[in-house]
């Protein structure tokens, strides 16, 4: 280690920030840790590195906790509570507010982000003193007067960041509390803003002022502000605007996504060309380095200091100043050195995937990229006694056009290989075609790069050259789109996975490390390594082999809908039960889906034709082409269910009617009939019955009172283990005869808090309760997923924490 100084020192660190974030306030244990570790550092010299360790990881600790912990007695979380509150907050804007579009159509929606440093709260016509930053969220666009420095009233409801509408979806607490913030402001539109009595500056930041020049220049002689050059403008500028779902989507699953963060490659050739610059004009080294460093810390505050920015600032100028003084350090040891200057500013970036994706790509093109130019050079190599003039003049001219496009593939590759864990755990996408669409793509961000720092520097000078500089721009950012949107287009291009889990990806870090870096490898590790890699496949397996007979049923509540996700063992049959309306299909069913690995569906089946279960149908069949889509035999009169039928009736292969008596997926269908006719929908909504690793589950979907009869009616036996049930229309669940036929041990009631129609009475709350079982309502708890193993189950909340659980009985 005492070639990478720093690197010890950084992971202990990293490892107490890690540990403060797990544990309870423990401010005064934290102290006397550090004091300890510091009166053995200095009493006794032969433990001084382990007692250093210790203190780096104490001082980690303590950072986070002091962060963290309620000590002030105006932190704003203690005077704004834990429940949703109206408030007006008074603060200081951060950062102008960003912009945020679904589209840029007449039709299309859009918001405002913004952070605000609070220091003041109104409540009931009473101010009180309050400190901690905020979110604010607004729907459309704020005036120009509002900017980073100024002091603002906005009034909104003021909660805690919500939780995940659904398991693997956007968690909004653990990304605000990676980004230091303490709560949430949602204000309803522009009008809820104003600005504060009082002097407030007079002009905009310096930042936002270059940016806008930037953009006007980068804009200049082309004909209209298109698509390419507003994703040059996010490239270059950091302008996330321009980032829609539907534009950054060919991005993502081609993996060159990556372009559009200020990173290490924008960093880095922006450093290139200035040293080139420097060094052209025989600026001396030392001069060069101290000339540098200033004008990249120039282009990160232009770029509104993203977190990817500083970060790989911080690191560059870790590289150029260990360059320009004459002493270069290794790679590892500067990555630490970044990385432990980052922390020591604020601990919290830890836990947030830019972070965490930033340094284990470095890592990994720091470990990985040697060998395999090395292996490139044994295999490419000539003979080293032939003088380069007698070579062939086609080896000549292929030779160096071979090394980049070998090299180009190997820093592609060691990027995939240290990204792979961390995209498939926050994106949950695998990208094969990354490799091969990088090698096309980066020279191209490269060039289009260097076309825009051209049309800069040449600004309002040499309108000519900016002009000509800004059309190549736009030319290449072309080029990097069609690329991209060819390369997701191909088969097998990408396709969605389940989340690995942090113990599969510490193994796969750990084995990347190891092997990359050749200690695996070495002479008398090697039956060591071995030994641990079969302990671990060991392990694996028997986690695998116990979880593979388990079946997880996911309850999705969606505003007066609902969506049931039956996860079998294997994919043959998985069975999604209804979909939502087209909005809540689009926002939850289909990234949910994602999250769990799904690409195809086996079966999808619609209880009946309400378009708050049945909407979103067409949108989940043309995501995921399920195999068999399964309907009962009653004609709704809903257009959105009648449309779907005529677009199914496309592919009658695909389209199946089940009555009461049929089976589907392994389900038994209990109502109706094919000769029932209700005149409500809800009544004639399938209800499925299956028998789940040896538990009996039964799905009411919404059952009006009348369906409910004629199922008690008809069916002798209806106890199950398990009710799913939701709401009908302007009746009760669940009647009591019906409960009493069930018996069930446990009631899942699928209700929601908005619209009010869909949640669940105090009189409804109070008959389930006396039915002697756990009685669950989504409206309280959010999803929830049933787990079903052969002689027990647990159902679980959305961030995996046990409700309930159950056992056969004897």
């Amino acid at each position: 280690m005492l070639k990478y100084p720093l690197l010890p020192v950084a992971v202990c660190y990293a490892g107490g920030v890690l540990l403060g974030a797990g544990a309870p306030p423990a401010l005064l244990a934290g102290f006397a840790a550090g004091l300890g570790a510091l009166l053995a550092f200095a009493v006794l010299p032969p433990g001084r590195p382990w007692a250093l360790a210790v203190l780096a990881g104490v001082a980690g600790f303590l950072n986070l906790q002091v962060r963290t912990a309620l000590l002030a007695p105006h932190d704003l979380r203690r005077v704004a509570g834990t429940e949703p509150v109206l408030v007006t907050a008074r603060g200081v804007l951060a950062r102008a507010p960003e912009l945020r579009v679904t589209g840029w159509g007449p039709e299309d929606s859009a918001r405002s982000v913004a952070v605000v440093h609070v220091r003041a709260l109104e409540r009931d016509g009473r101010w009180e003193p309050a400190a901690g930053r905020v979110a604010v969220t607004t729907r459309g666009e704020l005036g120009p007067e509002f900017f980073a420095g100024r002091v603002v009233e906005v009034f909104g409801v003021l909660r805690p960041p919500r939780p995940p509408r659904a398991p693997g979806l956007f968690d909004a607490r653990r990304y605000f509390y990676g980004q230091g913030l303490d709560r949430v402001l949602e204000a309803r539109d522009a009008g809820d803003w104003r600005l504060a009595a009082g002097p407030q500056p007079a002009r905009r930041p310096w930042p936002d002022r270059f940016r806008a020049w930037a953009q006007r220049m980068l804009a200049r002689h082309l004909p209209v502000e298109d698509e390419p050059l507003r994703l040059l403008w996010a490239m270059t500028l950091g302008w996330r605007t321009a980032l829609t779902d539907e534009v950054a989507e060919p991005f993502m699953r081609s993996g060159t996504m990556h372009l559009f963060a200020i990173s290490g490659l924008h960093i880095a050739l922006l450093a290139g060309v200035l040293v080139s610059l420097l060094r052209a004009a025989r600026v001396p080294r030392g001069a060069t380095g101290l000339a540098a460093v200033p004008l990249l810390w120039f282009y990160t505050a232009a770029t509104a200091w993203q977190p990817s920015a500083v970060r790989a600032t911080v690191m560059m100028s870790v590289v150029i100043l260990g360059w320009a003084l004459h002493r270069p350090a290794p790679l590892l040891n500067s990555l630490a050195a970044a990385a432990l200057l980052m922390l020591l500013g604020e601990p919290r970036q830890l836990f947030q995937a830019g972070f965490q994706l930033s340094f284990t790509v470095v890592l990994s093109l720091a470990l990985v990229v040697p060998p395999l130019v090395r292996l490139r050079d044994r295999l490419w190599r000539t003979d080293p006694l032939l003088p380069a003039e007698l070579l062939p003049r086609w080896r000549r001219w292929l030779d160096p056009v071979g090394r980049g496009v070998t090299f180009s593939l190997a820093v592609s590759l060691a990027a995939w290989l240290g990204s792979l864990p961390l995209i498939a755990h926050y994106f949950h996408l695998l990208t094969p075609v990354s490799l091969p669409a990088n090698v096309l793509v980066v020279p191209l961000g490269s060039l289009a790069l260097m076309s825009t720092v051209g049309a800069l520097v040449c600004g309002d000078w040499l309108p000519g050259l900016t002009g000509w500089f800004s059309h190549g721009a736009w030319f290449w950012m072309s080029g990097m789109m069609r690329v991209s949107e060819w390369a997701a287009g191909l088969p097998r291009a990408w396709f969605y996975v389940p989340d690995p889990g942090w113990p599969a990806m510490a193994v796969y870090y750990a084995a990347l490390i190891g092997l990359a870096s050749g200690r695996a490898w070495r002479p008398g590790r090697r039956t060591l390594s071995a030994v641990l890699a079969g302990a671990l496949g060991l392990g694996g397996w028997i986690v695998y082999a116990r979880q593979r007979p388990e079946t997880h049923l996911t309850l999705l509540p969606l505003n007066g809908g609902t969506a049931v996700w039956v996860d079998a063992p294997g994919r043959g049959r998985d069975l999604l039960v209804d979909a939502g309306n087209a909005r809540n299909a689009e926002s939850v069913v289909v990234p949910f889906l994602r999250t769990r690995g799904v690409n195809r569906l086996a079966h999808l089946a619609l209880t009946h034709g309400d378009i708050r279960h049945a909407g979103g149908a067409a949108l989940i069949v043309s995501n995921f082409h399920p195999a068999v889509v399964w309907t009962g035999p009653t004609r709704f009169r809903s257009p959105a269910y009648r449309a779907f039928h005529e677009q199914l009736a496309a592919t009658p292969e695909r389209g199946r009617t089940v009555a009461r008596g049929d089976t589907l997926a392994g389900w038994t269908v209990l109502h109706p009939e094919a000769a029932d006719r209700f005149a409500r929908a809800d009544d004639a909504a399938l209800v499925l019955r299956a028998e789940v690793a040896g538990w009996r589950v039964l799905l009411l979907s919404d059952l009006g009172r009348p369906g409910q009869q004629a199922l008690r009616a008809r069916e002798p036996d209806l106890r199950a283990d398990v009710v799913l049930a939701g709401l009908p229309t302007a009746e009760e669940p669940l009647e009591p005869a019906l409960l009493e036929a069930i018996r069930p041990r446990l009631v899942i009631v699928a209700d929601a808090e908005t619209p009010t129609s869909a949640r669940a009475g105090p009189a409804l709350r109070a008959r389930l309760a006396r039915a002697g079982c756990p009685v669950l309502f989504t409206s309280d708890t959010g999803a929830l997923t049933l787990r079903l193993a052969p002689g027990q189950w647990r159902v679980e909340d959305v961030d995996g924490r046990p409700l309930y659980s159950g056992q056969r009985r004897p």
